[in-house]
């Protein structure tokens, strides 16, 4: 059931340590420059968050790709890190073959499948993490993974300990987190949820979105401050009675942007009947992140029991799958 894999996140947190601590990685034989981590889904939506965490230390561009092909630009100098949970994610797998081409350095993360099989018979490095579950229940084990590699070929810092320190900030919260997240729930039950971060976390934004596709089966969109105010925010000019506003916010915003918030907020409440601000909480701007997606995550499972679907059931994906692998 998806409840307990939400259940047992904080765990999973710690179980992703002690696999990144046991990872054996290679030093690259040239020198890194660039940095391109290929995922989607699940599977990708860590690099998102990764790259927000760390682009203000970050030793070198750091790129998110989520389709099949890998910029120009990739060649000996690049990092290029595949994330596939199932290890058959036909756009990972293709990105792998090409990044290998052009003999840039490159690591997995995968629990196995064909990946995994191409990353040995390559000789690339690999971390495996565990199989069996779905790729968006597995965040934790990917995300932690991601910051390993970057540790270790010395472009960010270790958040080894953030990460330990964040699943007990969790468990610690849980309570309180799961009651919210049953109220925010039974608001947008009948809602269509609009969704609203800083560019900063967006990649929280994201995550939520596709939970709400994924587990509540319901379709939404998100955007971006300050970028929404250059162009979506002119759509808000009449009324729209099914819409709910959530809106990330976080206590370190850059003043401009939360300034540009308190004034688009009440933009929205002229048009909308649901606008709710989520505040982050915790001491680093990576446990604020991980405990936003816990919440959320708890929010859409809340709100699939409302709305009598099964959370883990992705069966048009599946359906799509296996289309593409018949031609």
């Amino acid at each position: 059931m998806m409840n307990d894999l939400i259940n047992g996140f904080p765990k999973q947190l710690e179980e992703a340590v002690a696999i990144a601590e046991n990872a054996k990685l290679s030093k690259p034989i040239n020198s890194i420059n660039k940095v391109v981590i290929c995922g989607l889904g699940g599977s990708g939506i860590g690099g998102t968050i990764l790259k927000e965490t760390v682009q203000h230390e970050a030793s070198v561009p750091i790129e998110v790709i989520k389709t099949y092909t890998i910029p120009a630009y990739v060649d000996k100098h690049t990092l290029v890190v595949c994330s596939s949970y199932s290890g058959d994610t036909e756009e990972t797998l293709e990105a792998f073959a090409e990044a290998k081409k052009r003999n840039a350095h490159l690591v997995c993360i995968t629990s196995g499948g064909k990946l995994l099989v191409q990353a040995k018979a390559n000789g690339c490095d690999a971390i495996v993490i565990p199989p069996g579950m779905p790729p968006r229940a597995c965040l934790g084990y990917s995300l932690t993974q991601l910051f390993k590699v970057l540790a270790f070929h010395g472009i960010a810092s270790s958040y080894s300990e953030q990460i330990l320190s964040s699943a007990k900030f969790l468990v610690e919260n849980q309570p309180s987190l799961m009651k919210a997240a049953q109220r925010m729930a039974e608001i947008l039950v009948d809602k269509t949820p609009v969704i609203y971060s800083t560019s900063l976390h967006e990649g929280v934004a994201i995550r939520f979105r596709q939970q709400l596709n994924e587990n509540a089966k319901i379709l939404c969109w998100h955007h971006v401050i300050p970028e929404m105010n250059h162009n979506e925010l002119v759509g808000w000019s009449h009324e729209y009675p099914n819409l709910a506003v959530l809106i990330f916010r976080d206590t370190h915003e850059h003043p401009r942007n939360d300034f540009r918030i308190d004034l688009c907020k009440k933009i929205f409440e002229q048009h909308a009947p649901v606008v709710i601000e989520i505040p982050s909480k915790g001491k680093s701007a990576l446990e604020k992140k991980l405990y936003w997606i816990y919440f959320g995550d708890w929010v859409l499972w809340y709100l699939s029991e409302l709305r009598h679907v099964d959370a883990t059931e992705v069966k048009v994906i599946d359906q799509l799958k296996s289309d593409l692998a018949g031609k």
